[in-house]
């Protein structure tokens, strides 16, 4: 369900935050650009996990920015095929099952909107 995932990524560092360390600014910048949203073919990120290698920084003319390509780690959200969530439904239709699951029981909410059948998926 929940996976560490290895990612590069090229992050723009802007000028006014160089007086920070390094790795606060390209982890914050990480956060803000994955948590909470859904990679291709990767998931659900839900924060960095660590930052595993930096390397050199750059700063392109016209941009007062620095440039570092990271390599680095994230949590992430992949439920695996035939996965059995355990939830809330909040509401079914032709579109798709949408419902809840977690310790609050608003605190995440999922969907389904693939091609198979709702006694399949509550299986």
């Amino acid at each position: 369900m929940f996976v560490l995932v290895e990612m590069v990524d090229t992050v723009r560092i802007p000028p006014w935050q160089f007086e920070r360390k390094l790795n606060d600014s390209i982890a914050e910048e990480l956060n803000k650009k994955l948590a909470n949203k859904v990679v291709y073919n990767v998931g659900l990120c839900i924060c960095l996990f660590d930052i595993t290698k930096l390397e050199d920084a750059y700063v392109f003319p016209g941009d007062g920015a620095s440039h570092t390509k990271v390599h680095f780690r994230c949590v992430v959200f992949h439920p695996f095929l035939d996965e059995i969530l355990i939830g809330k439904i909040k509401g079914c239709s032709p579109e798709g099952v949408h419902g809840n699951s977690g310790p609050d029981a608003s605190d995440k909410t999922w969907e389904h909107c693939g091609g198979r059948s709702l006694s399949r998926l509550l299986r």
